[in-house]
């Protein structure tokens, strides 16, 4: 009976007159007839808009583009799938684990798509998340090794994808592991060859038992209410690093590598990119030199990292990595500002407060920074050091990097990355006082701006690296190679541990929505986004519409929604080879 209801519904979707359909509807059923609940759904044109890309393969300065947006819903459990229809030709990606992907030819309307099962182990095994793989991965040394391993080795790219599971000799990958130090890796001198090692006989035995692989968590049965929107930009040599979400409707995203911003309307998906000037004596790379020399395409003299918007005027306040200085962006006037600072190195992460003070850290060289609208001075806050050889080292920055980069002394590493506590994330809560984190040290820290009290706090948890604070004042944090995310009251000095429900995920970054009491969190490894309910302590988690999407950061809408960006590094290892700004709808609101 039901297989005769599905054959009803599907051919009177296909005798009804293309004007009555409802939006773009479509039928997924499995080889039976039978209706497929949570098939992801990707909806893309047939004929993308042309781009102006005459800037070296990017859009010029201040010349308009229109992005080709992708849409992405879920099937329920009747199998369909409505799209908004917006009178263009379409072609569809179905995608479900453990089925063949499915490749519709373009048309106007379609009614039933049927995808097939996959019976192919290696084809089965390839559809599973870089954090399955990872789960699996057995390197030797015990946990202190994995750990490090995650720390340093995760948070630029997945770490088990069919790119990393390539076998190596030792050799090859000793090779890796120190070009990756160029990049900012900060793997121990003594554990260099022992990784080498494990990754070497790892990998190997890794893809000889690829058909024992766990199987990934299930997708959703409520996916079905969620839709999510993407906007491609840039290529493959870009890194989208960071982004915000800006009052006037705008989201700016920073393109790391190529020294360029760009400025999407989420509404028409018209984008317009501004280049980040430079002064004409900076060298490649800024302070660091070029470290990337090996990479192919680069233009990153600034490095655009984070963005904090003003809350008195809308400027867009952006730390420029690889300089010392602080960038102001007038969206109005699409002018730059730079503001130059005589201390401080790697300005990274950024928020403004109410009394429209910039607040960033600096993670070289371990400290806070404040510049003041007002007089338009920076204030700096130098950050306790764990010990005398970390305070030594810090205080001889500036003449290590006086240092052409060509010549410059490496500093020994050791297994506490002394030297290098690296303050990380940053937020200001809303009775003022202003958070950060040391990816490095475990620990975090406040800072009372009326009194210019800093704390020190030690949490137990590895590698916190950026952190929110909610409406209660609560810290949440991100715990890199723990898995989990963690919330730490300050009027009880008590920190609660919320374990992610995915295995071997190693989560960048969160933010927290404030309204709606919820926290959201950038998985890297299993290609997912998560949401966690504070009152109810459950969790939802959203699967991205590419492999190997690698987000750094969440901006929350006043709907709920939410967006971020694919920022895998490097970006051609992204499916499509496509850097995206992604947007959520939620199913809960």
């Amino acid at each position: 009976m039901q297989k005769l209801v599905n054959k009803s519904l599907c051919l009177w979707l296909l005798l009804l007159p293309a004007g009555q359909l409802v939006a773009m509807d479509l039928l997924v059923t499995g080889e039976d007839s039978k209706p497929l609940a949570t098939v992801m759904v990707t909806q893309r044109l047939v004929t993308a808009p042309v781009l102006d890309l005459s800037d070296d393969g990017y859009p010029p300065n201040g010349v308009g583009n229109v992005a080709a947006l992708e849409s992405t819903r879920f099937s329920n459990e009747q199998g369909l799938v409505s799209f908004p229809d917006g009178g263009d030709m379409y072609r569809y990606r179905l995608r479900k684990p453990g089925y063949k992907d499915l490749h519709s030819p373009g048309a106007d309307n379609l009614a039933e798509l049927q995808m097939a099962r996959e019976f192919d182990p290696l084809v089965l095994a390839a559809q599973k998340p870089s954090n399955v793989w990872l789960s699996q991965l057995d390197i030797g040394g015990g946990p202190e090794l994995r750990k490090h391993f995650f720390l340093n080795c995760a948070f630029c790219h997945q770490q088990a994808s069919p790119f990393m599971r390539v076998e190596r000799s030792p050799a090859e990958w000793l090779d890796v592991i120190e070009r990756m130090g160029g990049y900012g890796a900060r793997i121990a001198d003594d554990l260099k060859q022992p990784l080498a090692e494990g990754l070497a006989s790892g990998f190997a035995k890794l893809n000889a038992s690829f058909d024992t692989l766990p199987a990934p968590r299930e997708w959703d049965a409520e996916l079905a209410a969620a839709s999510y929107r993407e906007w491609p930009i840039g290529d493959g040599f870009s890194q989208m690093h960071d982004f915000i979400l800006h009052p006037n409707g705008m989201v700016y995203v920073g393109d790391n590598l190529q020294d360029r911003i760009y400025e999407v309307n989420p509404i028409t998906g018209e984008y317009t990119v501004y280049k980040v000037p430079h002064d004409e004596n900076d060298e490649l790379g800024g302070f660091l030199g070029n470290r990337f020399k090996s990479y192919g395409k680069v233009n990153n003299y600034v490095g655009v990292h984070s963005f904090a918007v003003s809350p008195k005027d809308g400027h867009i306040f952006i730390t420029p990595s690889m300089q010392r200085a602080l960038l102001e962006f007038d969206p109005h006037s699409k002018t730059f500002t730079r503001h130059p600072m005589k201390k401080g190195f790697y300005p990274h992460t950024i928020r403004t407060d109410a009394q429209d003070r910039v607040w960033f850290t600096l993670a070289l060289s371990s400290q806070i920074a404040m510049f003041d609208r007002v007089t338009n001075v920076f204030t700096y806050y130098d950050i306790p050091a764990r010990s005398f050889k970390e305070w030594l080292t810090i205080k001889l920055l500036p003449v290590i990097f006086f240092i052409n980069p060509e010549y410059r002394p490496m500093p020994s590493v050791d297994r506490k990355s002394s030297g290098l506590p690296m303050p990380y994330g940053i937020d200001v809560a809303p009775d003022g006082r202003v958070w950060f984190a040391r990816l490095y040290a475990n620990d975090i820290g406040y800072i009372d701006p009326q009194s210019g009290e800093l704390a020190m706090i030690d949490v137990t948890v590895n590698g916190p690296r950026r952190l929110r604070v909610d409406a209660d004042n609560k810290v949440w944090m991100v715990a890199f190679q723990d898995g989990l995310v963690a919330k730490y009251d300050p009027d009880s000095g008590v920190l609660s541990k919320y374990p992610l429900p995915l295995r071997s995920e190693i989560p960048y970054a969160l933010n927290v929505d404030r309204e709606r009491r919820a926290v959201w969190v950038n998985g890297n490894q299993s290609d997912t986004i998560l949401r966690f309910d504070i009152d109810t302590e459950t969790w939802q988690v959203y699967p991205m519409s590419r492999q190997r999407t690698f987000t750094r950061d969440i901006e929350i809408a006043e709907d709920g929604s939410v967006f971020t960006s694919n920022s895998h590094f490097p970006s051609w290892q992204i499916e499509d080879a496509q850097p995206t700004l992604i947007h959520i709808q939620p199913y809960s609101q």
